[in-house]
């Protein structure tokens, strides 16, 4: 597809009602509205297309750059073009987003430890979304790495660190929680001593997950997958 017509396919599938809901959720103006679903079944129609993805980021429309990130191959990325899809990243969904696409290319490990320090609170929010993707998925990393960033956590979500970071923190904890037993064990201690993490969610339905509570449903429901039948 090219530029235009996949352009023309979003915003046709855009809706009046979904531009309202993201409104609250902090997409900028520029969106059609159009649902994840459809979206996920245009990037099936396109499959990896690296050049239309930079194209649609280029375009500034926000579905348009959440496409791109479907569609985009993390073995094309470079560094560069990484960095300046991050500096164009104004709010958390497209943030967590981008975390996801960029734990794909070769440059997660350099992000991970770039972006947690960063003063930017949207790409400060994917460096921690960065390490949760590197909890669930990441097998070479040891628990060591981990530890340390729970150490992190404890120390600095407390000392009002941005909104949008303290729960992307809180998620990471949770997905390092899911990682072992034993880390699971440091992860509910850990959370204990933190207490309730407090994350403004504006005007929508969202609320931030209680870390220990949610690491049991989580284990638990992988217990029972795994139970044979």
């Amino acid at each position: 597809m090219t530029l235009a017509e996949t352009m023309a396919a979003l915003e046709s599938m855009g809706t009046a009602q979904n531009r309202k809901v993201y409104a609250r959720h902090g997409y900028p103006a520029a969106t059609f509205g159009v649902s994840y679903a459809n979206l996920g079944k245009l990037a099936k129609r396109i499959r990896k297309d690296h050049d239309l993805a930079v194209a649609l980021w280029g375009a500034g429309n926000s579905d348009a750059r959440a496409l791109a990130l479907m569609v985009a191959d993390p073995d094309a990325a470079s560094e560069a073009e990484i960095d300046a899809w991050m500096a164009d990243t104004c709010y958390y969904v497209l943030a967590g987003a981008l975390a996801g696409y960029v734990h794909k290319t070769r440059f997660a490990q350099k992000k991970r430890k770039q972006w947690t320090g960063a003063k930017e609170e949207f790409t400060r929010q994917a460096g921690w979304d960065l390490v949760a993707h590197a909890a669930m998925q990441d097998d070479s990393l040891d628990d060591a790495y981990f530890e340390r960033q729970l150490e992190t956590i404890e120390k600095k979500i407390g000392r009002t660190p941005p909104n949008r970071v303290r729960h992307a923190m809180n998620s990471a904890l949770i997905a390092i929680g899911v990682r072992n037993p034993r880390l699971r064990k440091l992860a509910e201690a850990a959370a204990g001593r933190i207490g309730k993490v407090e994350v403004d969610h504006g005007e929508t339905g969202c609320k931030t997950p209680d870390a220990v509570s949610y690491i049991a449903r989580t284990m638990a429901r992988s217990a029972k997958r795994s139970r044979p039948r």
